[in-house]
């Protein structure tokens, strides 16, 4: 089994700055593509960014793309979005999903098997 646990969110201003960490147990976590999504009250989740197995191919939202980066350290089972810039729309909370594939350079947007509980990131302006 699989899990995934978040940290890193809390509350920070306008244009300010945020990593967020998501830890996943296992000895194979580098058989896994990482996602992470955010749902913000009374929206749908929505796909932010994802990294492929090998964190050399990633694909990000057009919302977030050039302020936010995905990166993983399969040797400490730890995948990490950098968020710049933040905007109030960015309140939301955040989890990560693992999808476990054979392809190494592939990302995903959806069809992960195992989530994260979610952290709670608020922008204040």
């Amino acid at each position: 089994q699989v899990q995934l646990v978040e940290s890193g969110g809390g509350l920070v201003q306008v244009g300010g700055s945020l990593r967020l960490s998501c830890e996943v147990s296992g000895r194979t976590f580098s058989s896994y593509a990482v996602g992470w999504f955010r749902q913000a009250a009374g929206k749908e989740r929505e796909f932010v960014a994802a990294i492929s197995r090998i964190s050399d191919i990633a694909d990000y939202a057009d919302s977030v793309t050039g302020r936010f980066t995905i990166s993983r350290d399969n040797a400490e089972n730890t995948v990490y979005l950098q968020m710049n810039s933040l905007k109030p729309d960015a309140t939301a909370v955040y989890s990560c999903a693992a999808r476990r594939t054979t392809l190494t350079k592939i990302v995903f947007r959806d069809g992960y098997d195992y989530w994260g509980q979610g952290t709670q990131v608020t922008v204040s302006s």
